[in-house]
């Protein structure tokens, strides 16, 4: 009975450390497939590390990795920016997304010349 009470106890404080940071992981490697101009397909790869409140991490596009900036993990939120320069313009995209099991899906947006652009996204959890 005493054993019983004492996995009772720690499952509980399991169970509110998992509360205290969101019931879900986001620790890891996630793939998906993003579209730009309507017709380039180009496979991202993100690599997620949550440290206590602190979430850091790179994407990898083409082979070039690129550190995240502005990351944050509250309530399942997973919310980010990447900043890559393109022929000598600097291009900062903003990521959210919603983690759930082993998705996250959400959106994206950047600004080109002025003009604000919103993308779906759905990155899965690579095992």
């Amino acid at each position: 009975m005493k054993r019983l009470a004492v996995a009772a106890a720690v499952l509980a404080l399991v169970g509110l450390a998992n509360a205290a940071r969101g019931a879900e992981d986001p620790n890891g490697t996630w793939k998906w497939t993003a579209t730009f101009g309507g017709n380039q397909s180009v496979e991202m790869t993100l690599k997620l590390k949550l440290d206590g409140d602190k979430l850091t991490g790179a994407t990898v596009r083409d082979g070039q990795e690129t550190a995240i900036g502005d990351a944050t993990f509250k309530d399942n939120v997973v919310s980010f920016t990447t900043t890559r320069e393109v022929n000598g313009e600097k291009r900062v995209t903003k990521y959210k997304g919603t983690l759930s099991g082993d998705s996250i899906k959400g959106k994206s947006e950047r600004e080109r010349n002025g003009q604000k652009t919103e993308t779906d996204w759905e990155a899965k959890r690579q095992k």
